[in-house]
């Protein structure tokens, strides 16, 4: 069979979308090599969203390939695997020594096992729907909150007296870094998981009435506008807690995965058996 002439903008703008998530992810390291963990969480928070994009671009203008699906996971491994390793290390884990380096590494190595899981699952028809295991867009997003929300704390903006007396400790560098000994060990863990997480694809709002979606979109731009930083980090934590919730209330069962180092795997898939887009795991799938 004749092969689809591959090129065109329909081609180069999803990937072009790809490489701005990779040059976020750059920039990301950068900043945190620098000490500005701020601009190097909000770098990250780009490339999510452009990993949100490149994915919505090719599937609207169907201009999916196998390279770009190659490209994106590439992509991601070095923004939603590297720069939060990187920037958990910067921020405080390197005062921790071995057991810091190791954690971050741990962290980056269950990224990419992650990626290639969900790369399988997908040429093989099993991504569909929910997700198995913590995307990795959102472990690094929960990183990223998490800088961001320490980096700028000001406990004058909560208007609360009683809390003013923590300041020292909240302030002190190794206070805000212990907890990343344990939340990135645990988020490693739940991204190589078969905890099941909902996924944007299989919500239903068709019985929501338009007014009450519009009343909730204003609550929330409010509580976003009040403590953006924090309420990103309470977003990203809930997130990542709502899969091992729903496991142990019996909502949603874990997954088996064993298909995928099958030997009988098959390469030659045709193209159409794909997904209809670069498998993204970023927000846009919650």
């Amino acid at each position: 069979m004749k092969r689809p002439r591959i090129g065109g903008a329909v081609y180069i703008l999803p990937n072009l979308l790809t490489a701005g998530n990779l040059f976020w992810g750059f920039w990301a390291i950068n900043k945190a090599l620098l000490g500005e963990f701020a601009w190097a969480g909000s770098a990250l928070l780009l490339a999510a969203v452009f990993d949100v994009l490149d994915g919505r671009v090719a599937r609207l203008t169907k201009g999916t390939s196998e390279f770009g699906v190659q490209f994106d996971s590439l992509c991601d491994l070095v923004s939603f695997g590297c720069a939060p390793a990187m920037i958990m290390y910067q921020f405080g884990l390197n005062a921790y020594g071995r057991i810091g380096w190791l954690i971050c590494f741990l962290f980056m190595a269950c990224g990419a096992l992650r990626l290639a899981r969900f790369n399988v699952q997908s040429a093989i028809g099993k991504a569909s729907g929910d997700f198995t295991g913590l995307p990795i867009p959102m472990a690094a997003a929960v990183v990223a909150t998490y800088v961001m929300f320490m980096s700028s704390l000001n406990l004058n903006d909560f208007g609360i007296d009683w809390l003013m007396q923590f300041a020292p400790y909240l302030k002190s560098p190794h206070a805000v870094s212990a907890p990343l000994l344990v939340a990135a060990p645990l988020l490693s863990l739940a991204m190589v998981s078969n905890v099941i997480y909902r996924s944007h694809k299989v919500l239903k709002i068709h019985g929501v009435k338009p007014f009450r979606v519009l009343a909730m979109a204003v609550f929330v731009i409010a509580l976003i506008a009040f403590q953006p930083e924090a309420v990103g980090f309470l977003f990203a934590i809930v997130y990542a807690l709502s899969g091992p919730m729903e496991w142990a209330l019996g909502w949603k069962k874990p997954t088996e995965d064993d298909e995928i180092f099958s030997p009988e795997y098959d390469h030659s898939i045709e193209s159409d058996d794909l997904p209809s887009a670069q498998p993204t795991e970023g927000p846009s799938q919650l």
